[in-house]
């Protein structure tokens, strides 16, 4: 699998996670877990938008 489709789908596996884990803390009132959700769906997108560049750039 090529480096540029890896991390697409890593970062959308990431975002993913990251929205379940926010919703979880939400529901149950965890502000840690919301947050860690949070910032596990921004990794996801950084990550995504990394794997978008590298197949622009031909990697």
């Amino acid at each position: 699998m090529k480096s540029s489709i890896r991390d697409k789908a890593e970062g959308t596996f990431h975002e993913a996670k990251g929205k379940v884990k926010e919703i979880a803390g939400k529901i149950t009132d965890n502000p840690k877990l919301e947050a860690k959700g949070k910032g596990e769906k921004l990794v996801g997108k950084v990550q995504e938008k990394i794997g978008q560049v590298k197949k622009v750039l031909g990697k």
